[in-house]
């Protein structure tokens, strides 16, 4: 191995969460970003719809706080959606320091400073700022360009992070603290080991732990299953958000038809052309996700078909060209003009609400590991996440772990000597098609067991093939040499054994986690958060 890379802060992954909070601890010290793949390969890359904040003066941060409250099921932990809600203008205003655009509005007597604020569902107002129908592209590379060049930033592409090192992984006694993280070059086949005083987990989320995702390649649950493995609570892993809208056609890789077409007047409807919406609530088309989720689900259960649509034809086709290019552009490359047809939809993994447990401040359970952004469980979004929450969740988080960061910087003892990684005896594999078979197998029976509606059956059924997969993929990961596809199969069936456990033991359906068997809400019982961590039995407490 390397002499390790000693740095002030180590940041796991480059979506938004960790580029902003890199930036703002580059002020302080030295910082290494980890990510996989290339920087701009993240799921902020990919977020169309925008980011929800109040600043209309017809919004109030009342009116925002009831909005993610009522989605999130009786979950959320109202402190944490006041803090982020309260804090949403500030995140609006570094964003604007950092170079990001948002789209003004064109309507006549508008003031030149005011913002085109959509409407998504879920939201009782227009409070959604972006950037046409790419507004994560727009904030990705925003940052990534004041990320380049920096003289505190080191940027390492292609490392696919592997474990956490800990005080006791490195065999010291006393409180178990998080030193940095091992990581693979993808390019020479080594280890490197990153060491700092403070770790950022930003890697994103989960969603490939399902056969149909929005997500993009990368989020395979790295950083929870890494957290899980070093002793750091993992909170609500039951709520899996599943968009109800991603394009169906063959050649398409699950593109995501942002939440915002439905807020500009975008009608679901069967494929006789009846809307279906106001059957299954009051906000019909606007309805929160898992409610549009479930009802699309019901829809195709009843009638056979692959796919429901979603209607915008009755817009003006200029308008819809304008709003949504990169929707009009990708449908207009399989043969469907929206302007002029419905654009046929069906669900897909979208956004894990779970993940690694923080405080406000961004710290986890295990001192100097904070997260940030979709890995995190921060009490935000409960058991459902508000559309466009998410991007604000992740600005916020990110600069509070960063000021927290920033000042123990002097309180922070020396990392010292710490073990090298020894590949031992073990040899290449001659056979990298158990590694596809494993992932498709998990990835094909969570959908069918652990998706959008659930019972007892078949979580029981999925309980069973996760245990004899996963003892499959230790004995190879421990045989053979190490490769990016291995470590995110490892992570992959970790990360599914955590929903599966966690869905088990939520006897009751609500918000993202609905069960055939127990289909009502139990708020004596089970108004309360799960937490799993490793070697202990799952429990649960208060979401306040």
């Amino acid at each position: 191995m390397a002499t390790p890379l000693n740095f002030d802060f180590v940041v796991i992954g480059s979506g938004v969460a960790g580029l902003h909070f890199a930036l703002r601890v580059a002020e302080h010290g030295s910082v290494a970003i980890v990510t996989k793949k290339r920087a701009a390969e993240s799921a902020t890359n990919y977020a169309q719809g925008g980011i929800a904040a109040v600043m209309d003066t017809a919004d109030s941060f009342d009116a925002h706080v009831k909005d993610t409250l009522y989605a999130g099921a009786g979950l959320c932990d109202e402190a944490v959606v006041k803090h982020v809600v309260e804090s949403g203008p500030r995140a609006i205003q570094n964003l604007l320091k950092w170079g990001v655009n948002f789209d003004r509005s064109e309507k006549a007597g508008a003031e030149a400073f005011d913002y085109d604020l959509g409407r998504e569902g879920g939201h009782s107002k227009r409070r959604i700022l972006h950037h046409r129908d790419s507004t994560g592209r727009e904030i990705e590379q925003s940052l990534l360009q004041r990320i380049a060049n920096h003289p505190r930033i080191a940027l390492y592409e292609d490392h696919s992070a592997i474990d956490l090192l800990t005080t006791h992984r490195s065999g010291r006694s006393g409180e178990n603290r998080c030193l940095g993280t091992y990581a693979l070059d993808s390019a020479t086949g080594e280890v490197d080991l990153f060491l700092a005083s403070v770790t950022l987990l930003a890697s994103g989320g989960a969603g490939k732990v399902y056969l149909y995702t929005s997500n993009p390649d990368i989020a395979s649950g790295d950083g929870i299953a890494m957290a899980y493995r070093a002793g750091a609570t993992i909170a609500n892993m039951e709520f899996m958000q599943f968009h109800p809208t991603c394009l169906f056609h063959p050649n398409s890789k699950s593109f995501l038809i942002s939440e915002a077409v439905r807020g500009e007047g975008g009608i679901l409807r069967n494929r006789q052309g009846e809307p279906f919406m106001s059957q299954s609530h009051e906000m019909g088309d606007l309805a929160p996700r898992d409610i549009v989720a479930r009802a699309i689900d019901d829809e195709l259960k009843r009638s056979g078909e692959d796919y429901v649509t979603l209607d915008i034809t009755h817009q003006d086709s200029d308008f819809v060209r304008r709003r949504f290019p990169n929707i009009d552009s990708h449908c207009l490359q399989f043969g469907i003009d929206m302007t002029r047809e419905p654009i046929p939809v069906v669900p897909a993994a979208h956004y894990c609400c779970g993940g690694v447990r923080t405080n406000l401040k961004g710290e986890t359970d295990l001192p100097n590991l904070f997260a940030a952004g979709e890995v995190a469980s921060t009490g935000l979004h409960g058991a459902n996440r508000l559309a466009s929450n998410s991007l604000l969740e992740a600005l916020v988080f990110a600069d509070a772990a960063a000021e927290e960061a920033i000042g123990r910087m002097s309180d922070q003892e020396p990392v010292g000597s710490v073990p090298e990684w020894h590949h031992g005896e073990v040899r290449e594999s001659p056979e990298a098609v158990v590694i596809t078979q494993n992932w498709d197998e998990i990835r094909r029976f969570m959908w069918n067991y652990v998706g959008i509606v659930r019972s007892n059956g078949r979580l029981a059924r999925a309980h069973h093939r996760i245990d004899m997969l996963q003892e499959e993929i230790n004995q190879y990961y421990w045989n053979f040499r190490i490769t990016s596809p291995l470590l995110e199969l490892r992570n992959l069936a970790t990360v599914a054994e955590l929903i599966i456990r966690a869905a088990e033991y939520r006897l009751e359906s609500r918000g993202l986690h609905y069960n055939l068997d127990y289909p009502a809400r139990d708020d004596v019982n089970f108004r309360a958060n799960t937490l799993l961590r490793q070697g202990v039995p799952t429990r649960k407490d208060s979401p306040e």
